[in-house]
């Protein structure tokens, strides 16, 4: 013997509506999301990694006072990274992300290329130290630290979570 409980609750059949057109419609949440996850990167790069990120090296440091960048913040000599963050959505996708073309390697990490360094102003190259001017030098690379800028801690998760119950539920927000 099958038992059948058939619910006449207009309330909730109207909620239930509702819910299935929210459902059908997710660009909406996901615009929000995007919107939260794109303040939860910039609030990376206010605290320097969440968690902290590797510290700068002495030389980096002292190259950047003698440039006239520090004090200052890591991977913000110039704010180009943090600024090209940018937030983007569609119905099923909430995306974060940059087009800065050094991303890569601080989302990451890794080893620069070799690179030939050669005077700008000068027939050579000398500098304290070196036996005598050269026209070239082979810089071998440095290793960089990963820093992720592009993760989300679990109070951003948290909040992404709140504003889709919120968005399902009809909720205020």
């Amino acid at each position: 013997m099958d038992i059948t409980i058939k619910i006449e609750d207009s309330g909730v059949q109207n909620l239930l509506r509702a819910i299935q057109t929210r459902i059908r419609n997710m660009y909406p949440i996901m615009r929000e999301i995007s919107e939260i996850m794109r303040d939860e990167v910039e609030e990376n790069f206010a605290q320097q990694g969440r968690p902290k990120w590797t510290p700068l090296k002495v030389s980096t440091i002292r190259r950047r006072e003698m440039e006239g960048h520090w004090p200052g913040k890591i991977l913000q000599l110039h704010g180009h990274l943090a600024a090209s963050i940018s937030a983007k959505a569609t119905n099923t996708e909430a995306i974060v992300g940059t087009n800065v073309k050094y991303a890569a390697i601080h989302q990451f990490g890794g080893k620069t290329g070799p690179v030939t360094i050669k005077p700008k102003n000068k027939k050579a190259l000398f500098w304290p130290g070196a036996e005598h001017p050269v026209k070239s030098v082979k810089h071998p690379g440095v290793a960089i630290p990963a820093r992720p800028f592009l993760n989300i801690p679990e109070s951003g998760m948290e909040r992404i979570r709140m504003a889709m119950v919120k968005y399902i539920t009809g909720g205020e927000k």
